[in-house]
């Protein structure tokens, strides 16, 4: 397309300005989950729909319950239209002792390998990824007057409380907001060489799990040997999920759960991730998933169940012989495909009561659950960003699926009827959540590149 070269050269010569922009926005400490922040979220906001009105996109603050959301529109008649979403809200900073500068004075720093990156918090997840396309399109404006594609942006600030006001939102604008894909930079490469896109999102289902037996805690010496332990109870419970392959044990939990297509999984053998590499970096080396599966395959492709959380008894200094009276754990699902997270719920309580004896009792509370999310791989829009991805980095762009769940896009699909191409320039060690987060700077500036030429190749 005309201006192509012109965009790219533009945003190379504006980078340093690029760069004072997106700090400027860092300094805000837009921590959407304390209360104490509220004014530093709306000042973030209105930073960001200042800076989009100066480029010429109808831009605003909507309010909702919570936090605002800032909507911007850009329309060009009779080319497709994009929605792009992200989020300016960042996490707490705690503990702040182990920052190595003040988490919202942001700075260039360099590593001991060499790699410049911007120190922040928010700076990539999810201000700096948002700032690679707002910066695309303002080399296309500040270059031919005009982006190659009609642009919706929607950027809302409580993802990091969970969005509770984004869906309501969505639903109530719903007319508003269509277009033909929606984008969203919040996911990450495959390496700091190779650019990905994700192309599906786990859902998930989660529960806690309350079992009860005695009408109170018992002394064990008076009571044990005949008094059920509702811990022995629920470990039972929680032993029994697994097969000893690494199957889910759960009847019928496997329902909806599709094989990865054989082109695609030849993809993902070629990367050669291996239990040494990716383990190794949190003091593991041995899977524990399906045996019969590939590694990439257990942590992208196939569902999962984790136990995050079990208490009970006596848990402080010393000793105090009891039996509880009730135990307590955390149970999650990561769902694929098909898999219906109320027909998960069904089947997983039932697992669950067929193992609480006659005289004990359990609770099972459900919290939200949500559907996976899988693009078709051979859908054309996937394959115009992929190939754009490919020019800039200069080695294939690879097509991988998220562990994890970002309910939004479900919600994308559920009421806008639009499927969402992930592109996200983020890497395993971005410090995301954590002290002394960063971004590297080429993930910056060729982000920045890269939105430019997938712009381009949706219009075609």
């Amino acid at each position: 397309m005309p201006h192509l070269d012109q965009v790219l050269a533009d945003i190379d010569t504006d980078l340093d300005n690029s760069l004072q922009r997106l700090f400027e926005w860092l300094r805000i400490p837009s921590i959407s989950t304390d209360p104490a922040y509220a004014q530093d979220c709306r000042r973030a906001a209105e930073w960001l729909a200042g800076d989009l009105k100066a480029m010429g996109f109808d831009a605003a603050l909507r309010e909702t319950p919570g936090h605002p959301v800032v909507v911007a529109h850009r329309p060009k008649p009779g080319a497709p239209h994009v929605l792009f979403y992200g989020h300016y809200d960042v996490q707490p900073v705690d503990p702040l002792e182990l920052w190595e500068a003040p988490p919202f004075e942001p700075r260039m720093a360099t590593l001991p390998d060499g790699r410049k990156v911007i120190s922040a918090r928010g700076a990539c997840d999810d201000k700096g990824q948002v700032m690679t396309f707002i910066e695309a399109c303002r080399g296309w404006l500040a270059t031919a007057g005009d982006l190659p594609v009609g642009v919706t942006m929607l950027i809302e600030g409580e993802e990091e409380s969970g969005s509770p006001n984004l869906p309501a939102f969505v639903e109530a604008n719903k007319s508003e907001l269509q277009a033909d894909v929606a984008l969203v930079c919040d996911t990450g490469m495959w390496d700091r060489h190779t650019p990905a896109i994700t192309a599906s999102l786990r859902g998930l289902a989660y529960f806690e799990l309350v079992v009860r037996c005695a009408d109170r805690d018992l002394h064990s010496g008076l009571f044990g040997g005949a008094a059920r332990n509702p811990i022995h109870v629920l470990s039972k419970i929680i032993a029994a999920l697994h097969e000893d392959d690494g199957r889910i044990a759960v009847p019928g939990f496997y329902e909806g759960v599709p094989e990865t297509p054989p082109e695609i999984l030849e993809q993902w053998k070629r990367l050669n991730l291996t239990p040494e590499d990716f383990l190794g970096q949190v003091g593991l080396k041995i899977s524990a998933g399906e045996r019969d599966r590939l590694l990439i395959e257990q942590i992208q492709s196939r569902p999962t169940c984790d136990v995050n959380g079990i208490w009970g008894g006596y848990t402080g200094e010393g000793t105090k012989t009891v039996i509880p009276a009730e135990a307590r754990a955390k149970v999650s699902f990561r769902l694929v495909g098909d898999q219906d997270p109320a027909h998960i719920a069904q089947a997983f309580e039932a697992f669950v009561h067929q193992r609480i004896p006659a005289d004990c009792s359990v609770e099972i509370i459900r919290h939200k659950g949500s559907r996976a999310i899988q693009l078709p791989y051979d859908m054309p829009v996937l394959k115009k960003a992929k190939d754009a991805l490919s020019a800039e980095w200069e080695r294939d762009a690879v097509v991988i699926g998220s562990g994890g769940s970002i309910p939004i896009v479900g919600d994308f699909k559920r009421t806008l009827g639009l499927d969402t191409l992930l592109v996200g320039f983020g890497l395993d060690d971005d410090r995301v959540h954590s002290p002394n987060e960063k971004y590297d700077l080429t993930s910056f500036h060729k982000g920045i590149r890269s939105w430019a030429r997938i712009l381009t190749a949706l219009a075609a």
